[in-house]
C-alpha cells in the first residue's frame, strides 16, 4: 500500500512539473501564450505563441499566425453607422466588397488613399509597364495574377469588378478621396494605417490592406507576408482623436471645395494621452512642422520613451535613419541598457541606416558619408536582419522598452515620418500588451542573422579605398548636403549665412510651394546671388 502511494504522488509531481513545463515557466517570452486584453487587443500575422491558424482565402492555403484581414472583416460587419477607414494601399476585394454592403445597408462609408495607389490595376494596363520601378512592376505583375482567375492573360471586365478592390469601391460609388484632394500633388505620403468603427472602435497597426502586406505574395506560395501587427482598440475616447484626425484630411469630401489638409499642411496636433481599461495610450499624428520643436514631434516623443529606459530596449523595425535616435540609444548602451534591434534586410545595411552606426561603421554614398554620422565606439553585435522567406519584409515599426512600454504604429523611424508624411505613434503603457510584442519579437529575434555581414564589412572598405576616405570615422559633420524641402529647422540654420529667422522664411516658402532649383531659393526674402552662391553646393532637391 506505501509502495502505491509513493508511486502515486511520484506520478503527480511529474504530471505538475510537465503542467509547468508547458505553460511556459522558466521558457523564453516567445513560447509563452498570453491573454488578450478586453478593451486593447493585438494581432500578428506571422506564427506567434497563440499557435493561431488560418485559412488564406485567396491563395487558400492553411497557414500560422492571426489573420490580419480578418479583423478588419469583424470590424465592418458590426458597423451600425458609420466606417472611416484611412489607409495607403486598399487591394484587397473581400475588405472592398464588405464596405460596398455596408454602404448599401445604410451605414457611412469614407475612405483615404495615398494618391499613389488611388489607381485601378486595369487602369495601369495603359501604362508602360517598363517604366515602373522593379517594386512596382513585381507588384503589378503579381496582382495582374491575382486578378486574372482563369489564368489566360487578359483581365476581362468581370474579372476586375470582381478582383480589383479599386474596380469594386469606385463602382459602388464608395465615397474615396487621396492626398491629392488639397489641390496639390501630395507632400509627403498618406501614410496612416486606421479604421475608425461607429466613432467607437479603431482598428490600427502598421499593416496596409494588400495580398502581400498581410497574406504573402499571391504568385510565392512560400511567403507569407510582410511582419506586421494590428490592434484593435475599443475607446468612444480614442476613437474621437482618430475622427478628428481623419476629418481634418476629408474636408468636405470629394471634388467640393479644396479644404482637405494633409502633410504639412495640416495644424500642429499635441500628443494626447487616454486611459482604456486602465491602460495608458498615448497618440501622436504625423507630420509636426519644421519649426515645431523636435522634442515635440513623433520623433521627440520616441526619444522620450528611450530615454526611460532601465534595463532592455528591443527594436523591430523598417527603417531606422533618424540620427537623434541613434544618438539616444547610444547613451543608453553606455548606460549597460541591453538593446537588441532588427532591421528589414532592404533598409538595414543602407547608407543611411541607424544599424550602421550601431554596428560602428559608416558606408559612402558618392563618396560622402551622412551628415552627422556617428558611428558607435562600442559597437552591438545584437543588431541584424530577421530570416524571413524571399519577398517578405520586416514591416513593424515597433519598439519595447523595458518589457513595459510598447512604441508602435505606421510611423517609420525617420526624418520624412517626422515632417512630411501622414502617420500614427502610438505609446502604449502595459506589461501585458508588452508581453505580446516582446513574443514577436524573439521569435523574429531566434533566427535573426546579426552583426556586420562579410560583404558589407568588404564594401565598406573598398569604397574607402576608392574614395580616399576613413573606413571607420568616429564622427561626421557636414559632408553630406541638406535637401531644402525636408530639412529640419536646425538643419537649415547649419547652412551658411543662414538664421532661425530666414529658416523659417525658407520653410514658410517651401509649404506653399517646394524649391526644385537653386534660383527658386531667391523667392526667399533675405536670399540675394552672393547667399545663394555659398548655399549651391551645400543643398539639394
Amino acid at each position: 500500500m506505501t509502495k502505491k502511494i509513493i508511486l502515486f504522488f511520484l506520478l503527480l509531481l511529474i504530471l505538475i512539473f510537465l503542467s509547468v513545463f508547458y505553460l511556459g515557466k522558466g521558457t523564453t517570452p516567445s513560447q509563452k501564450v498570453f491573454p488578450q486584453d478586453e478593451a486593447v487587443q493585438v494581432y500578428f500575422n506571422h506564427p506567434t505563441a497563440r499557435g493561431s491558424k488560418y485559412k488564406e482565402p485567396y491563395r487558400h492555403l492553411t497557414r500560422s499566425g492571426d489573420n490580419l484581414e480578418q479583423i478588419y472583416l469583424e470590424g465592418i460587419q458590426s458597423a451600425q453607422f458609420s466606417i472611416d477607414l484611412a489607409v495607403q494601399e486598399l487591394r484587397l476585394p473581400n475588405i472592398a466588397k464588405a464596405l460596398v454592403k455596408k454602404q448599401q445597408s445604410g451605414v457611412t462609408v469614407r475612405i483615404i488613399l495615398e494618391n499613389i495607389y488611388n489607381q485601378t490595376w486595369g487602369e495601369k494596363q495603359n501604362l508602360d509597364i517598363s517604366q515602373l520601378s522593379e517594386r512596382d512592376r513585381s507588384a503589378y505583375e503579381d496582382y495582374k495574377k491575382f486578378v486574372d482567375v482563369n489564368n489566360n492573360g487578359n483581365l476581362s471586365p468581370k474579372e476586375l469588378q470582381d478582383r480589383d478592390a479599386l474596380v469594386i469601391l469606385k463602382n459602388a460609388n464608395v465615397p474615396l478621396i487621396d492626398d491629392t484632394e488639397d489641390r496639390t500633388r501630395g507632400t509627403g505620403l498618406m501614410h496612416h494605417k486606421f479604421m475608425i468603427i461607429d466613432h467607437k472602435t479603431v482598428i490600427t497597426g502598421s499593416a496596409n490592406l494588400t495580398q502581400s502586406g498581410i497574406h504573402g505574395d499571391f504568385t510565392n506560395l512560400n511567403t507569407r507576408g510582410n511582419t506586421n501587427n494590428v490592434l484593435r482598440i475599443k475607446s468612444p475616447e480614442f476613437a474621437q482623436l482618430f475622427t478628428e484626425e481623419f476629418e481634418i484630411m476629408w474636408g468636405d469630401g470629394v471634388g467640393q471645395n479644396p479644404d482637405s489638409r494633409f502633410g504639412i499642411h495640416k495644424p500642429e496636433r499635441p500628443a494626447k494621452t487616454v486611459i482604456i481599461n486602465h491602460i495608458p495610450i498615448t497618440v501622436k499624428f504625423s507630420p509636426s512642422s519644421s519649426i515645431t520643436p523636435w522634442e515635440m514631434t513623433s520623433n521627440g516623443l520616441i526619444d522620450q520613451q528611450l530615454n526611460k529606459a532601465k534595463n532592455f530596449i528591443d527594436l523591430a523595425l523598417f527603417v531606422f535613419s533618424e540620427q537623434k535616435l541613434a544618438d539616444s540609444l547610444r547613451l543608453e548602451s553606455q548606460k549597460n541598457v541591453k538593446i537588441r534591434t532588427l532591421i528589414d534586410p532592404e533598409f538595414a545595411f543602407r547608407f543611411y541606416s541607424e544599424g550602421l552606426d550601431m554596428l560602428g561603421v559608416a558606408l559612402p554614398d558618392n563618396c560622402r558619408y551622412e551628415i552627422d554620422n556617428h558611428p558607435w565606439e562600442t559597437p552591438l553585435i545584437t543588431v541584424g536582419i530577421p530570416d524571413l522567406p524571399k519577398g517578405d519584409k520586416l514591416h513593424h515599426k515597433f519598439g519595447i522598452i523595458d518589457q513595459k512600454i510598447v512604441i508602435t504604429g505606421s510611423h517609420n523611424w525617420s526624418n520624412a515620418a517626422n515632417f512630411n508624411n501622414d502617420e500614427t505613434l502610438l505609446i502604449i503603457d502595459s506589461p501585458l500588451i508588452a508581453k505580446h510584442y516582446l513574443s514577436e519579437f524573439e521569435q523574429l529575434y531566434k533566427t535573426a542573422h546579426l552583426g556586420l555581414p562579410n560583404y558589407l564589412q568588404k564594401k565598406i572598405t573598398e569604397q574607402s579605398q576608392k574614395c580616399n576616405l576613413i573606413a571607420s570615422p568616429k564622427s561626421l559633420k557636414g559632408t553630406e548636403k541638406i535637401n531644402i524641402n525636408t530639412a529640419s529647422l536646425e538643419q537649415l540654420e547649419s547652412l551658411p549665412g543662414v538664421g532661425k529667422k530666414l529658416a523659417q522664411a525658407i520653410i514658410i516658402e517651401r509649404q506653399k510651394q517646394p524649391f526644385t532649383s537653386p534660383e527658386d531659393l531667391q523667392r526667399v526674402s533675405g536670399i540675394g546671388a552672393k547667399k545663394l552662391e555659398k548655399l549651391t553646393d551645400k543643398i539639394n532637391f
